[in-house]
């Protein structure tokens, strides 16, 4: 069994896709993953699952989700090495002051990656950009809200991102690490 962590899209925004963390809990744990935890309550779950049904787990949890709890959510699946390489590889640690205005996106597929190259080359100051392998770094100084970065990488990937904040990516990577 390796770690696992699913990232779900728009979970909690609004009253249409309210869900408690223990019915998605639940709702993994029902498909046979195990050590399901959550964390925080905007649909990040963490959990154990065999090598090979990793690769298939963001579909499984998708249309369970829709099945069981009549939501429907886009689900990003990263393994702990992934999550790790994401963690260690931040280039932008010694520019971000700030771990909420330090945004981590991750990428549903990693091919598109090329959909954000173009913006590397513009002028985003002080807005900075980096690319991983399946992740962009966005460092957002003026804010979320107010980032033309963030708006620029949203615009150019759609639902085929979800973006997590660097204070929470960090207690995501520590609670894949932790084990049971």
């Amino acid at each position: 069994m390796s770690g696992c962590i699913a990232l779900l899209r728009g979970i909690n925004v609004g009253r249409a896709k309210r869900v408690a963390m223990a019915e998605l809990r639940e709702v993994v744990a029902g498909l046979g993953y195990g050590n399901v935890r959550t964390l925080l309550n905007r649909g990040s779950v963490v959990f154990a699952a065999p090598r090979a049904a990793a690769a298939g787990a963001a579909a499984r949890i998708e249309q369970a989700m829709a099945a069981r709890l009549g939501v429907a959510a886009r689900v990003t699946v990263l393994t702990a090495a992934e999550l790790a390489a994401a963690v260690a590889d931040n280039p932008l640690l010694g520019v971000a002051g700030d771990p909420s205005r330090l945004l981590v996106s991750v990428l549903t597929d990693p091919a598109d990656r090329r959909r954000l190259e173009p913006l590397t080359g513009q002028d985003w100051t002080p807005e900075v950009l980096a690319l991983g392998t399946r992740v962009a770094y966005l460092w957002c100084p003026p804010g979320v809200l107010d980032s033309r970065l963030s708006a620029a990488v949203g615009r150019a990937l759609g639902d085929a991102v979800t973006t997590r904040n660097w204070a929470t990516l960090t207690k995501l990577h520590a609670l894949v690490t932790a084990g049971p």
